[in-house]
């Protein structure tokens, strides 16, 4: 019995440790050329994703390779004032460290055969239990996972559903080697997180494992199509950068000081989702998870849901081993509770940012009472 994994992100991994762990051979269909064909983004808040680590055997790794430090936050208004400033302890439990995307995934990778990720495998479709790629290799399967993210190829062998735009557009930004290039800054920012929200836009400052700061600013209430009206030239990063303090008029110099000193990678991102709580009918033959299953608002949910649908459906293989059907079926029942409610919190989170009030009410969210 074949099972096939399409797509090497957190979730497609979780679910192939789990699987080898249970004596299970499965294997992993990746379109990218290695596992350092790109870059693979900012850090993660690992919290109810550890269970899935537990259950794959590798949470003494993970602990090695997370920052606590990370769950450090700084919650300030455009103006500059602050609002709210959590420092965590050296002895703080590990509740929700963040974590290096690209460290994750690499100790994933590493907790493999290496013969179980078929690099250079970019999915098209698939039929009568046949895989096609794109340059024309086929491949059998009994079960197909579609593991392949927000715009997944799988999906629509179960559902019509398709990410829509959610009104938020993200400029990334980032400050490389922040300790000795900018050290006022560095020292600014903090251990962790530095989140500057109002006036309709937010800027969220992150250091990275590598000693980068990530920045993301976004624009609320925008649509689809802003970025090609918003005058940001970004085949000119400096010119980029220049426009990008002019869309935050009135903000504090520090912040635009950030701006100032980022690099010359700038990248936009349309922020989408799939509706929340969506399910489909279950199929034999194929399910999903991760983003293609629940795209969600990246609120601190999406690689956590990823992880424990790896995990989940990976015990259910291996309580059915001789029944894919039964096995799709009680993966999906849990799958669809769990992530329908994450979902919804995540929508009304994201809802919490785009209102006019976004750095009062986050302040009450994160100071109940």
């Amino acid at each position: 019995m074949t099972i096939a994994i399409v797509g090497a992100g957190l979730g497609g991994l979780a679910l192939a440790r789990v699987l080898h762990v249970n004596g299970i051979e499965a294997v992993v269909y990746e379109r990218e050329s290695s596992r350092a064909a790109r870059g693979q983004g900012g850090m993660l808040d690992i919290h109810s994703g550890q269970r899935a680590l537990r259950v794959a055997g590798l949470i003494e790794q993970f602990h090695g390779i997370a920052r606590g430090e990370g769950q450090d936050m700084r919650l300030l208004q455009p103006d500059g004032t602050l609002l709210l400033q959590e420092d965590t302890p050296d002895d703080a439990p590990l509740a929700r460290p963040e974590v290096d995307r690209a460290d994750l995934r690499d100790l994933l990778l590493d907790s493999l055969p290496e013969d179980m990720v078929r690099w250079g495998h970019a999915f098209t479709s698939a039929d009568n239990g046949v895989l096609h790629f794109a340059d024309g290799r086929n491949a059998t399967y009994d079960l197909l996972v579609g593991a392949d993210g927000a715009q997944s190829r799988v999906r629509p062998l179960l559902t019509d559903a398709r990410p829509a735009h959610t009104g938020q557009n993200v400029v990334e930004v980032g400050i490389p080697d922040i300790d000795r290039t900018y050290p006022d800054l560095a020292a600014m920012v903090g251990r962790g997180t530095y989140w500057v929200i109002g006036d309709g836009r937010s800027l969220a400052a992150q250091r990275n494992g590598d000693g980068r700061v990530r920045i993301g600013v976004s624009f609320y209430n925008t649509a689809e199509d802003w970025f090609a009206t918003s005058g940001i030239p970004f085949d000119d990063p400096a010119a980029a950068r220049a426009r990008l303090i002019e869309l935050l008029p009135g903000w504090d110099a520090r912040f635009t000081a950030l701006i100032a000193a980022c690099d010359d990678t700038v990248v936009p991102r349309s922020i989408t989702t799939l509706p929340a709580g969506l399910t489909w009918p279950s199929a034999p033959d194929v399910t999903l998870l991760g983003d293609a299953a629940h795209l969600m608002p990246p609120v601190g949910e999406g690689a956590n849901m990823a992880l424990l649908d790896g995990a989940q459906l990976g015990l259910a293989l291996a309580a059915h081993r001789d029944d894919f059907p039964a096995a799709v079926k009680e993966y999906e029942r849990e799958m669809f509770e769990r992530t329908g409610a994450a979902a919804r919190m995540s929508a009304d989170m994201q809802e919490l940012l785009m209102s006019p009030d976004a750095a009062q009410r986050l302040l009450a969210f994160f100071q109940p009472g």
